[in-house]
């Protein structure tokens, strides 16, 4: 809750510290900002623009697929990888999944920012001991310098400069990044959206500088999925943003009962500098 995690946020205005009051979030120099009745905030600052991010339906698309277990080695991998510390944050949370079983695995507290509203009351109510903002990573996050112990960036963007500036020095930083045989089976069969085959240099010098690397582990298994976990694992993603809906189950229900899917992605451990 909100409540939990008061303490490391900030204004977005002003960088003042805030407050819970009565249904609303202020700070020092008398910023406002009220809390939707679902239990989240938005921090956005007045230059961010009528930002959207995902839509309702991939975000309950998400809910689907990660609640059916599809991808348990890669939230164990974020997990283990996280380890032992006090406050994680999420950028881009998602529907928080990820970030529950962060903070149920190690006692910890937990902000999940998201820039999409529909996001931010999934992870409302991940758990108890989650705190959820929507904020932007690339607008400033509106959190308090050096005062979080782990940061994770699970398929997400990732503003380097901001990630430092909130974690203590020694801070991890845990970041998931798809290789090119992540569903390479339903990449070309369903026009899906590739990964870049540059995406682990650009990886590496965004954070070279400020972070340094503790460890890289690669996560790879196969999922066997019918057309209702394909459907789900592709609308929730940025493909579903590249076809109608009619199209894609059209190509989905031509495809067998049972597909064989490759999850495959890079776990990626750093430390604050």
């Amino acid at each position: 809750m909100l409540a939990d995690v008061i303490d490391l946020l900030s204004c977005p205005h002003c960088s003042s510290d805030l407050d819970l009051g009565d249904g609303a979030v202020l700070c020092d120099r008398g910023h406002t900002f009220d809390v939707a009745r679902q239990g989240y905030v938005s921090l956005l600052p007045g230059g961010a623009g009528k930002i959207v991010g995902d839509s309702a339906e991939m975000i309950a698309a998400r809910a689907e697929f990660l609640g059916g277990g599809h991808f348990d080695p890669i939230v164990h991998a974020v997990t283990d990888a996280v380890g032992d510390r006090s406050s994680v944050l999420e950028v881009g949370a998602g529907t928080g999944h990820y970030l529950a079983a962060v903070v149920r695995a190690s006692g910890a507290r937990g902000i999940g920012i998201d820039v999409s509203k529909a996001a931010a009351r999934r992870v409302a109510r991940a758990h108890p001991r989650i705190g959820s903002v929507v904020a932007d990573v690339w607008h400033g996050l509106p959190v308090r310098s050096g005062s979080l112990g782990a940061v994770t960036c699970v398929f997400s963007p990732r503003n380097a400069s901001e990630l430092h500036r909130v974690l203590e020095p020694g801070g991890t930083l845990v970041v998931v990044t798809p290789t090119q045989r992540h569903q390479q089976e339903l990449i070309g069969t369903l026009g899906l959206i590739g990964v870049d085959e540059d995406k682990a240099r650009r990886l590496g010098d965004s954070l070279a500088g400020r972070f340094e690397q503790k460890s890289r582990t690669a996560v790879e298994f196969p999922m066997r999925l019918g057309h209702s976990g394909i459907t789900s694992l592709v609308e929730m993603g940025p493909s579903a943003r590249h076809s109608t809906d009619a199209s894609r189950r059209e190509s989905i229900a031509q495809l067998p009962e049972s597909v064989e899917v490759t999850a495959s992605v890079v776990v990626g451990s750093y430390i604050a500098l």
